[in-house]
């Protein structure tokens, strides 16, 4: 083996690395406990940090009518009482995991992602509660080739007990560990035969074309700049019309001015462009006839949504793209859902019922602001360095905050007394800084269990790049005469 661990290893040294971290299997860390009891400052910093308004996590007056009777902690906080915080980190020698990263490591591979997480939440946390958390190796994969390269799948298991050691809940993460795909010539001969394509595109052709201004619509590409959508509005009649017009079609008038759109809309009707595709535009993409609530309609692209959950009726709401450094654009998004202040019970739902779209602009500040209520100091979610240092171009999100933005999203919908039971998605693209995520949930199943009423729903969450988390929830709801 080299010096750098990346020398292919031989058969019987690949048995004997998987015999090795088998090994760890059902063998237990030293058990850590919180620094802290379960308290409504952290809680309210986290809810802060993800945008979390349900009343019952901050509010004693509000929880105290509630059927919990007090303030509990969002379930997605499971995992964050126990991380030690930005303090440094004194190692566990009887750590699982860490041996197993360790043997990982020397044999190579030294590549990790995270792949999936599974939260399970039996019941709700409560103030004063001092939480424990023991973390196990529960599965070893054999050796998987993915994309990334070849490498090894290792589960580990948290389980969270309280000072009476009442069960709390449990996380299980999955990681993969890989030695980098090493590019072949093929490879790289396709990566050259790209950028030689590229260097041939005429430089005009990737930026959107420029306007043509006049004297008619210049107050239009004035209001872009300034991120206000102008609607040319007749001073005789009244009536708004768009494209510009040089005279009033409805009174004859001259006198044209115009009104700032509210930015609500709904969307008229739509089209993918397929072919051909042009270097300026980056595909899939949606051009869309939108509504407006002022009541003509407009001619725009739809981002920020999957192409296949775009649907005619739906709800919009103006956001202004850059498209280039020279040029602003007025485009239309799924409309953000209003929080439901009263709880939806489980016999007001049904299989099949689709969520409202979410989309979520991935800031620095819900990055950062994450990362730190989830008490998740790894520089690559706190320094831009570090994250390009990793491969990106800007910092990106941690594990913990999608999750709280998951639980966020179908609390809001399902309102104040309905209780997310357990997520457990796969982990694919970043969220990275810049981009926008959009959260989508469907109802896959309900059925009675234990008296409560449960529900399971599809949840996906995407991005510019792809799926960033796709998986499965399970919420409570008020059923029959129970509230």
């Amino acid at each position: 083996m080299t010096s750098e661990g990346t020398s292919k290893m031989s058969n019987m040294d690949e048995a004997e690395l998987l015999t090795q971290l088998r090994a760890l299997i059902g063998q237990k860390g030293t058990p850590q406990q919180a620094r802290d009891p379960v308290n409504q400052p952290t809680i309210r910093s986290w809810c802060d940090a993800i945008g979390e308004k349900n009343p019952i996590f901050t509010d004693p007056n509000v929880a105290a009518r509630s059927p919990y009777g007090e303030v509990i902690a969002p379930p997605a906080m499971l995992g964050v009482w126990t991380l030690a915080g930005n303090i440094p980190r004194i190692p566990d020698p009887s750590c699982p995991r860490s041996r197993a990263m360790k043997l990982l490591a020397e044999a190579g591979y030294r590549g990790t992602v995270g792949a999936n997480t599974e939260e399970r939440y039996p019941r709700p946390l409560k103030l004063g509660e001092q939480l424990t958390g023991t973390l196990s190796v529960v599965e070893i994969s054999d050796l998987k080739t993915t994309g990334l390269g070849t490498g090894v799948f290792l589960t580990a298991l948290t389980e969270f007990t309280n000072q009476q050691g009442e069960p709390a809940g449990t996380w299980k993460f999955r990681t993969f560990h890989f030695k980098p795909r090493e590019l072949t010539a093929e490879d790289l001969a396709k990566r050259q035969a790209k950028k030689e394509q590229m260097a041939k595109i005429p430089k005009h052709l990737l930026q959107r074309p420029r306007p043509g201004v006049m004297k008619e619509t210049a107050f239009f590409w004035e209001g872009c700049k300034a991120r206000e959508l102008r609607i040319q509005k007749c001073g005789g009649c009244g009536r708004l019309a768009h494209p510009p017009v040089v005279r009033c079609p409805q009174c004859g008038s001259y006198d044209l001015g115009h009104q700032v759109a509210s930015g609500k809309a709904k969307l008229y009707s739509f089209v993918e462009p397929v072919y051909p595709q042009m270097p300026f535009m980056t595909y899939p993409y949606i051009v869309g006839l939108v509504e407006l609530a002022e009541g003509t309609r407009f001619l725009t692209n739809i981002v920020h949504c999957p192409p296949e959950l775009v649907k005619i009726g739906m709800d919009l709401e103006l956001v202004f793209i850059d498209t280039d450094p020279e040029m602003t654009l007025p485009m239309f998004r799924p409309a953000q859902p209003a929080r439901n202040t009263a709880t939806r019970r489980y016999e007001e739902v049904a299989v099949g019922e689709e969520l409202p779209l979410w989309p979520i602009d991935v800031t620095t500040r819900l990055v950062v602001g994450g990362a730190i209520a989830t008490r998740d100091f790894e520089d690559i979610h706190h320094e831009v360095a570090a994250a390009k240092r990793a491969g990106l171009k800007d910092l990106f999100m941690n594990v913990l905050t999608s999750n709280g933005l998951c639980s966020r999203y179908l609390g809001d919908w399902a309102g104040p007394e309905a209780r997310v039971t357990g997520v457990e998605i796969r982990l694919g693209t970043s969220n990275v800084v810049g981009d926008t995520m959009c959260l989508s949930a469907s109802i896959a199943d309900k059925q009675v269990v234990d008296g409560k009423g449960v529900i399971t729903l599809n949840l996906r969450g995407s991005n510019s790049m792809g799926d960033h988390v796709k998986g499965t929830a399970t919420m409570e709801l008020p059923s029959g005469g129970n509230k």
